[in-house]
């Protein structure tokens, strides 16, 4: 995987960003390493069932 980072622009609907914005906060979290470490998971199926 590369080291480089790519900026990207989403749209979501206002009052869930606003929740999970504030559970990230709770938690520490930072929203875009969440969004990441979903992307790799859905990539890890993905691979996993071609592979079946």
């Amino acid at each position: 995987m590369s080291n480089g980072k790519r900026t990207i622009t989403l749209s979501v609907d206002t009052k869930t960003y606003g929740d999970y914005k504030n559970i990230c906060d709770r938690k520490g979290l930072i929203i875009s390493k969440q969004f990441e470490n979903f992307m790799v998971e859905e990539i890890k199926k993905e691979v996993n069932q071609k592979g079946s």
